[in-house]
């Protein structure tokens, strides 16, 4: 079982300036468990699950720095954080967007909360994705907040919950009004620092065989469920096939099945199986003809049978960010960051997708922007470099100040 560490304490503000500060900070955000039930049945207290204590503490954290925000119950024990900075007579407002959970940690090699330090990486669940990023994007606030720099932009620091599954904390972060007149969005994930301007959706949902459970010792009194899903899947991979093509930067639509259930008991014929599929989506792809189109698919299988097969609605689908969305701000991005960075960072698109999808739909453009590698996201040992992470804070502090 994994072990539950004690919960930090809230560092003192004075030490906001200091050059390990943004460590220190990441190394008590790791510390605090923030794992996304992913759909799993786990009770609201279960201490390594869900954003309740991380959004504890980022309370306190604010609260010792007298920054102002509100608290939103996006979901139950799942919590947003909203941060404001109103700067003097600004003209323009940034979102700064970052998500508070993190994938589960089975089969990690390392202590998942254990923020240990060794060759230039902080290693542990959410260090990468995108813990990093948050805390950077705090010393930025607080930063902006104590000096208050002429001409620099407002900022609204939103922390947001259930990222990695659903998609749910800005989801209702986007109903509250609180979004409203936001001139661009930055979306942390870790980009090392490129500018990301469009990536997949996503549509996630169900399909279910039905059979008629009996003794396994006479599975001819009975239907094998588990038997009537093997064609599915076999036409679900046929058809994952054949969308195929290549993109540059995203790939190509993909469909995976990524889960299968069924039986109870292994001398039981089993009733009922259930798998899973995540369709990804390129920008202007229609989700309800992706689905039909698989849904279709698997109809046209041989061996499908129709009367033991059903199709559930989407329980999420999320929508790709479309590049041209953000094309005016590009530019005084990319100077923005060379002007700190010392390089010009690369406009690209990336393969995953983002909380960038849910907010450019709702009308604001979004760059996706933030230190680390995603090819060390949910991995095994998680890390992220440490000099990148030092950098982050002076990135988001930088453009604040001159996007304003």
């Amino acid at each position: 079982m994994t072990p539950i560490p004690d919960p930090p304490s809230i560092p003192d503000p004075s030490n906001d300036d200091r050059d390990d500060a943004v460590v220190d900070l990441l190394t008590r955000l790791v510390a605090i468990p923030s794992i996304n039930p992913m759909g799993r049945a786990i009770a609201l207290d279960d201490p390594l699950h869900r954003e309740g204590r991380m959004g504890d503490f980022l309370a306190g954290w604010l609260e010792a720095r007298g920054i102002p925000y509100q608290r939103q119950e996006a979901q139950p024990g799942r919590p947003n954080l909203v941060a404001r900075y109103d700067a003097p007579a600004a003209r323009r407002t940034l979102l700064f967007e970052v998500h508070l959970d993190t994938v589960p940690v089975e089969g990690m090699t390392i202590d998942p909360f254990g923020g240990e330090q060794r060759d230039g990486r902080l290693y542990g669940r959410g260090a990468c994705d995108v813990k990093g990023a948050l805390a950077a994007m705090l010393l930025a606030l607080a930063r902006l907040a104590r000096e208050r720099p002429p001409g620099s932009a407002s900022v609204i620091l939103a922390m947001v919950s259930d990222e990695e599954f659903t998609h749910a904390g800005v989801s209702h972060l986007v109903t509250t009004g609180v979004v409203r007149d936001i001139d661009l969005a930055i979306v942390a994930e870790p980009t090392g620092f490129d500018l990301v301007n469009r990536h997949k959706g996503t549509a996630r949902w169900r399909i279910r065989t039905r059979g008629v459970a009996c003794h396994s010792s006479t599975p001819e009194l009975g239907r094998n469920a588990v038997y009537a899903m093997a064609p599915v899947v076999m036409g679900l991979e046929a058809h994952a096939r054949a969308l195929r093509r290549p993109d540059l930067d995203l790939g190509g639509p993909t469909l995976s099945v990524g889960t299968i259930h069924g039986g109870v008991s292994v001398n039981v014929v089993p009733e009922e199986c259930v798998i899973e599929i995540d369709r990804r989506l390129m920008p202007g792809e229609s989700s309800r003809e992706a689905i039909d189109a698989a849904n279709r698919a698997v109809l046209e299988t041989p061996g499908v049978d129709p009367t033991q097969t059903s199709f559930e609605p989407p329980w999420i689908v999320s929508p790709a960010l479309e590049e041209h969305a953000s094309w005016e701000w590009l530019g005084p991005l990319a100077d923005s960051i060379e002007r700190t960075l010392g390089r010009r960072p690369a406009v690209r698109g990336v393969a995953f997708g983002t909380d960038a999808g849910v907010l450019n739909q709702a009308g604001i453009p979004c760059v996706v922007l933030g230190p680390g590698d995603i090819a060390q996201a949910h991995t095994k040992e998680e890390w992220i470099s440490l000099v990148q992470l030092c950098q982050a804070v002076e990135v988001y502090d930088r453009l604040a100040r001159d996007l304003g």
